[in-house]
């Protein structure tokens, strides 16, 4: 099935050029019948995937405090005022998410820049030190989800990094630039021709297989059943 078309690509140059609520408004039932929707039957077809590879996460269709995140931009503290994002955002979250810091699966859809990765984003210092202490204490784990050559063929670490070993952990640590990490997340870019294609589905159902490992050691160092 294919879910979204050179019109979803169109509309989200078009809203770059325009980033207004006039212009949004004018168009909005571009966005709903190009982006929302397409996205939103994408969620939908992905439950029965996600279920079968990570039983405690979700894939919640619902326009509004599911999945697909909100395409107003959140412009309270930020110099940018432009009203809205030029992308489309997906998240599979963790069915405790709101009790917990958790990590995701997540599909990024944008002109030229389409991605999905998995995993933490800047997460709040005391998840971040929980897992710095659960790589120290488990790296051979660690080192299975994330350097077999099935997960680094197609996946790649991101995300800054401390220059120096963060406190209480030792500089010679086996680990040590994965303990630099302030986040934990691998990601893999996205033909344009695969979002627009029929095999979209297959090919996040096969990179959420791929991730799973790095998703399932990050919820073991939480305490998380995956």
């Amino acid at each position: 099935m294919t879910y979204f078309t050179d019109k979803t690509f169109r509309f989200l140059r078009a809203l770059a050029r325009h980033n207004e609520r006039e212009w949004f408004h004018a168009h909005k039932a571009d966005w709903l019948a190009h982006v929302r929707d397409p996205a939103l039957r994408l969620v939908a077809d992905l439950q029965p995937a996600l279920r079968e590879v990570a039983p405690h996460f979700r894939a919640d269709p619902r326009p509004v405090g599911g999945s697909l995140f909100r395409i107003q931009r959140d412009t309270r503290f930020a110099n940018d005022k432009t009203p809205y994002k030029t992308h489309v955002g997906l998240r599979f979250f963790h069915e405790r998410g709101r009790e917990i810091e958790a990590p995701s699966f997540y599909l990024h859809v944008q002109p030229g820049n389409c991605f999905i990765g998995a995993g933490f984003w800047h997460p709040e210092p005391p998840t971040l030190r929980r897992l710095r202490q659960f790589i120290h204490d488990n790296p051979a784990a660690w080192t299975a989800a994330t350097r077999s050559t099935a997960f680094k063929r197609k996946y790649e670490l991101g995300g800054e990094s401390l220059v120096r070993a963060p406190a209480g952990f030792p500089a010679d640590h086996a680990l040590i630039d994965d303990l630099k990490r302030k986040s934990f997340v691998a990601m893999a870019p996205l033909e344009d021709a695969t979002v627009l294609g029929p095999r979209l589905g297959q090919a996040v159902e096969a990179h959420v297989r791929g991730l799973a490992p790095l998703v399932d050691y990050l919820c073991a160092g939480l305490d998380l059943e995956f």
